[in-house]
């Protein structure tokens, strides 16, 4: 079965009915003040209760954690303020990701803030690889560095733990992922995901784990100062307001939960990102917002874009996140950092133009290698037998085949890994202990790392979370891991793969659809992981134009019903590619936005899928079903105008002409009222115009074909001399069945 064929389930989150769910909804709305829309949302989002309520729509500092419940948060501290009180070198030793980026970031300027002689190391993707490493820690040491602090890494780092503690090296681990049995051997490991961290919220960033530590060292600053007469809330506000927008960007980039503290400090800092006084990140937005816009705009406090764009998390994850990212996938990742670093606003807008360029290498790269992949999976890949898409190559750029996969999991619905053998290959030709690395992507119902796990024999290494992971795999071992994880998935995988699946929170009317709605859907931001973006069902729209957009990449619908109109935009879809017409009614499923343009505001809907209404559907049976009824001899009222007037069969004629001189001549009857009715106003129904066809072949100005129920093949003859519809045994049927 091939993805085209998949079966598409829409389902509602929230129905009406449910006694026990309307009356938590009403009393959402009439505790907190919210619409019953509103309501409906955060219901959906399992808040039910007042406090959880409450905690929802006012995620305020004063209920961000204890810092010190992190296990190991003490002896971390003391280690850092003994390497400042000794005039220690530290080293920050971070990922090359953007939260391993903003983790470097954020405690590297709160270090510097404290007077510490501090500086970064990131390892080079493609020459290092992922963690530390012996390499690593002997240049740290000829640099002489005695303390590293990890970010965002080195949980499974015990062999390398040991060899810095061989060196003289210290090191403090901080890290968010998943740890193995047994820990490494530093003077702490900070990770709430520990099995005896006591800390009430584990999925925090790798940036937030940061955050977390540099509130800790602040508290213990103002305790060693003031004595047990300080303020501990005030010190947590303090790295709060200095640090939440790099930690926003790294929580919101590594696609973590937006609940908890993640909430609390993504949305403060998506406020502090609207007017940012980084340079560095001024003229990153800046430069994702108007991306032709070079290095001749003005620094922070004129930059007068930078301040009206509002920064909301989806700007993060497909503006900010990719130019940061894209510097670790086929540069450097510390041209990011000292992007985010720069105070000097010449330097800001060059680096941030040099990730931007980066960032489009990137692009054209991954479209490269998509557009390869897709054809390999086309006529390579068993779609009956096979769940999981294995595929290799020895060029691909490592940096990039997990974006790769992700698309190819989001196009196939099936869970996707890319190997590549870049730079593994001996002596410059392929051989079978060529060692690649792969990167793949799953879909809910089948844990990846389970699957590596089944695998693992067959593996050089593996690890990473349910729904992403990376592994290294010999070629001459390739194709038994491919029988073998799709050994797994049909076993595991549960999900029906021949349904893709569309979940709306609720179905609303088209008239309660607004400016108001929207701005009011608006104050349940940030969205993401765990507080998704709402989508709403609406039903029964007609569509009134079809507009391509972006070279045809996208399509621009306008809707209406009754006296309410509709601008829709549906990205990733070709308006040749769309399964109704003007004319007709459809049901959609869709988020609900405003769309500023040259000062002008106005509601949108952003298209998730669209199906024929149902309403439609029974129209078209019934007409359907009514023309079998005259064709076989019923009669008809003229009321029903079924009979064909000679104007109509002219104007359907001229239609034929002029399609035919285009090179068209297979037509579906959908297609053909829309059109119909879109270049001449002709509204016609199916019985009426499958007639007015007939009646042109009779007469033989046209040759007519019907290819099926749905369609028919029309070709105009050339110089057909003019005849008299009267002539058709069709009309002479039809008037005789008509009763007046």
């Amino acid at each position: 079965m091939s993805f085209n064929e998949k079966k598409k389930v829409w389902s509602l989150r929230y129905t009406p009915g449910n006694r026990e769910a309307d009356d938590i909804v009403s009393a959402i709305a009439r505790e907190h003040g919210v619409s019953e829309m509103s309501a409906k949302l955060i219901y959906n989002r399992g808040y039910t209760c007042g406090e959880s309520v409450k905690s929802f729509l006012e995620p305020l500092p004063d209920r961000l954690h204890d810092p010190y419940l992190m296990k190991d948060m003490d002896l971390a501290v003391k280690r850092i303020f003994e390497a400042l009180s000794c005039g220690e070198r530290i080293t920050v030793y971070g990922d090359y990701d953007v939260d391993g980026v903003t983790a470097v970031t954020l405690i590297y300027l709160y270090l510097k803030s404290l007077g510490a002689d501090v500086d970064y190391y990131i390892p080079s993707r493609s020459k290092e690889g992922y963690g530390l490493s012996q390499m690593s820690i002997d240049a740290l040491k000829e640099k002489g560095t005695k303390l590293i602090v990890t970010v965002d890494t080195g949980i499974t780092a015990n062999d390398e733990a040991e060899y810095a503690k061989e060196l003289g090296i210290d090191m403090v681990v901080t890290d968010h992922h998943e740890c193995h049995a047994t820990l490494p051997e530093a003077c702490a490991v900070v990770n709430p995901h520990r099995p005896d961290c006591p800390y009430p919220f584990k999925e925090l960033a790798g940036v937030g784990v940061v955050f977390k530590l540099a509130c800790a060292c602040e508290i213990w600053r103002a305790e060693q100062k003031a004595g047990d007469d300080f303020d501990r809330q005030a010190c947590i506000e303090k790295i709060f307001n200095e640090y939440a927008d790099l930690a926003a960007i790294g929580t919101v980039a590594d696609v973590m939960p937006l609940v908890d503290e993640n909430r609390i400090i993504v949305k403060r800092g998506l406020e502090t990102l609207t007017d940012t006084e980084r340079e560095g990140l001024a003229a990153l937005i800046e430069a994702a917002i108007n991306p032709q816009s070079g290095s001749a705009k003005p620094a922070v406090g004129d930059n007068a874009a930078v301040k009206k764009k509002k920064i909301n998390a989806g700007f993060i994850g497909f503006a900010l996140a990719p130019r940061i990212n894209a510097a670790g996938r086929i540069s450097s990742a510390e041209k990011a950092v000292e992007l985010l670093l720069s105070t000097d606003v010449s330097t800001a807008r060059e680096k941030a133009q040099e990730l931007c360029e980066i960032n489009l290498r990137r692009q054209k790269e991954e479209n490269a290698i998509a557009e390869a992949a897709y054809k390999i999976i086309e006529e390579t890949h068993d779609f009956e037998n096979d769940r999981v898409i294995v595929i290799n190559d020895d060029a691909w750029q490592q940096g990039i085949i997990g974006i790769v996969s992700s698309r190819i999991t989001e196009k196939y619905g099936l869970p996707s890994i890319l190997i590549s053998f870049d730079g593994a290959t001996k002596e410059g030709f392929a051989a079978l202990d060529d060692v690649g690395k792969g990167s793949g992507r799953s879909i809910k119902g089948m844990n990846l790392v389970d699957a590596l796990d089944y695998c693992k024999d067959l593996l050089v290494r593996f690890g990473g979370h349910e729904l992403a992971a990376g592994l290294s795999v010999m070629r001459c071992n390739i194709e038994e891991f491919r029988r073998r994880i799709n050994d797994y998935a049909k076993e595991h995988l549960t999900d029906d793969l021949s349904c893709i699946r569309f979940e709306a929170d609720c179905e609303v009317e088209p008239k309660e659809v607004s400016i108001g709605m929207a701005n009011e859907i608006a104050l349940l931001e940030p969205f993401g992981v765990a507080n998704p973006t709402p989508v709403f069902l609406i039903r029964d729209l007609t569509v009134n134009k079809v507009i391509s957009m972006g070279a045809g990449k996208h399509s621009k619908l306008l809707l209406s019903s009754g006296d309410h109109s509709f601008q829709a935009v549906y990205f990733g879809m070709p308006a040749s590619s769309l399964e109704f017409y003007p004319g007709e009614k459809i049901d959609v499923l869709c988020q609900i936005n405003v769309n500023e343009f040259r000062g002008t505001s106005s509601v949108q809907l952003l298209v998730q899928d669209v199906r024929l209404s149902e309403m439609c559907e029974g129209e078209y049976d019934s007409e359907e079903s009514r023309y079998r009824e005259i064709l076989d001899g019923a009669e008809f009222s003229g009321e029903e105008n079924v009979l064909p007037t000679r104007s109509d069969i002219a104007e359907i004629y001229k239609f034929f002409r002029r399609e035919n001189m285009s090179g068209h001549t297979m037509f579906t009857y959908r297609m053909l009222r829309s059109q119909l009715f879109e270049y001449s106003h002709m509204a016609i129904n199916y019985a009426k115009l499958r007639f007015a066809i007939s009646i042109l072949g009779d007469i033989r100005v046209c040759g007519v074909a019907e290819e099926s129920d749905k369609a028919v093949s029309v070709e105009v003859y050339k110089n057909a001399a003019k005849t008299n519809i009267e002539l058709s045994e069709t009309y002479k049927k039809l008037r005789d069945q008509c009763v007046c």
